[in-house]
């Protein structure tokens, strides 16, 4: 059987280390470890070097090298004979394999140490399988092909949506439906920030909506900043991502302004998928699953078709909601209302509000809810349009004309999860509602600009 490059698939995966045979110009054998081996094509692999000064002297000063690799399923072990072609400190290549080491070393606090050196390209001359003495692991039961017919629907289906939350919803679900995921995240990119904010979720027992990660930290921050999808296949060599993150304080009387990222205790495999529109990363799709090597080729393809789907729609979901706007908001009488009062505290600093004493959320959201309750308390109206808030807010925040509707999005989400007594709702395309329970009163004086 003559084996191929792309037959080793599960090698590449940085499951189990893979190892590096070399010998000096005298012959004094030595072996080293490595982080990474990335396929190239049919042909050639790229090592990271990292620290490696004897293998480095060893491969230019005798050509018989040889590679060994092992199945991260099975525990099949392949030797390559391979031959040193050239090293490269910049490029694609390069860039691919250093975003992957440092997203994964970032996670057990060695960002700064496993910095790649360069990258090696080898020459693949021949593939053998090793006999092994015992009987290794049988292949695990791998899940079906991703169907191009229910992956055509996922795309048809977020393509059909028109509002925001729909189109969040809808990459959501065919990640479900067409890969069988049940952990995703959708992170919307706050730049005014600096920061990624969690605006949609499904299989955690706490939503996180509103939770947010640091533009370039971990594997989002890695996908945001390259635009380039990056996996960990095997999260028991690193660290959780995230478990550094804040919890969030629960009870009436919240004073934090965190909210926990949500985690999957069990998770063996993350992926972090830029959502690329235009040029533009305007999120991140973020999955984990508790199978080591959940993310084959085909299924990170396809959820990059999926998310690029997504943040098209995202985009055409801004342009077409202001479109709608020319129409201004009819002015209506509005109802009294009775009851216990609603009492919304702003915090300039951050923008962050809290309703009734307990967190909301900060940064646009909360500089709208603010923006929308002055309407109301000096004009006695509930409804407003996104070109109005986009006006008003702009001077301020000036990119909050890219993504007004996933911050809407966000904080009507966030009111509706902290069963707050007054709410948003949706009253036409482009236009908002306010909804209390009671009077609302706004005390902004918690602080002021810095």
């Amino acid at each position: 059987m003559n084996l191929r490059l792309s037959d080793l698939s599960a090698c590449f995966e940085g499951v189990i280390p893979s190892i590096i045979a070399t010998a000096s110009a005298d012959g004094m054998p030595n072996i080293s470890y490595l982080s990474h081996v990335m396929r190239v094509d049919e042909e050639h692999v790229a090592l990271s070097n990292q620290f490696f000064a004897k293998t480095a002297a060893n491969v230019r000063a005798n050509p018989k090298i040889t590679l060994i690799l092992v199945d991260g399923f099975t525990g099949d072990q392949f030797l390559l004979d391979i031959g040193f072609v050239r090293s490269v400190d910049g490029g694609v290549l390069f860039d691919k394999i250093a975003r992957q080491l440092k997203a994964s070393s970032a996670q057990v606090g060695m960002s700064d140490v496993m910095r790649l050196r360069s990258a090696d390209v080898f020459r693949v001359y021949g593939i053998e399988k090793v006999l092994s003495p015992v009987e290794t692991a049988p292949a695990m039961a791998t899940r079906p092909p991703v169907r191009l017919p229910a992956l055509s629907e996922a795309i048809k289906a977020i393509e059909q949506q028109a509002e925001a939350d729909e189109i969040i919803d809808s990459l959501l679900g065919g990640v479900q439906s067409v890969l069988g995921y049940g952990n995703a995240l959708v992170l919307i990119r706050d730049n005014h920030r600096g920061c990624l904010i969690t605006t949609g979720s499904i299989g955690y027992e706490r939503s996180g909506l509103g939770s947010e990660v640091a533009g370039s930290e971990g594997l989002i921050g890695a996908a945001t900043t390259s635009g380039q999808t990056i996996k960990v296949s095997d999260m028991s060599r690193v660290r959780r991502f995230g478990e550094a993150i804040g919890l969030e304080a629960e009870g009436a009387e919240n004073t934090s302004r965190t909210v926990a990222f949500p985690q999957l205790p069990t998770a063996m495999s993350q992926i972090a998928v830029p959502m690329t529109a235009g040029g533009t990363v305007m999120g991140v799709l973020f999955i984990e699953s508790a199978e080591r090597l959940a993310f084959r080729e085909e299924d990170e393809a396809a959820l990059e078709i999926l998310a690029g789907q997504a943040a098209s729609a995202l985009r055409a979901s801004e342009r077409e909601a202001a479109a709608a706007e020319l129409r201004p908001a009819v002015h209506m009488p509005e109802p009294v209302v009775s009851g216990q009062e609603v009492r919304v505290v702003h915090h300039r600093f951050d923008d962050s509000v809290f309703v009734d004493g307990t967190y909301i959320v900060k940064g646009v959201a909360g500089a709208l809810l603010r923006l929308m309750l002055e309407w109301h308390l000096s004009d006695g109206r509930s409804e407003f349009t996104n070109r109005e808030m986009r006006l008003a807010a702009g001077p301020r925040m000036p990119e909050i004309k890219d993504n007004l509707e996933t911050r809407l999005l966000l904080l009507r989400r966030r009111l509706e999860e902290k069963q707050a007594r007054m709410r948003l709702v949706r009253a036409g395309r482009g236009r908002v509602r306010m909804e209390a329970e009671g009077p609302l009163i706004l005390d902004a004086t918690a602080g002021d600009y810095r």
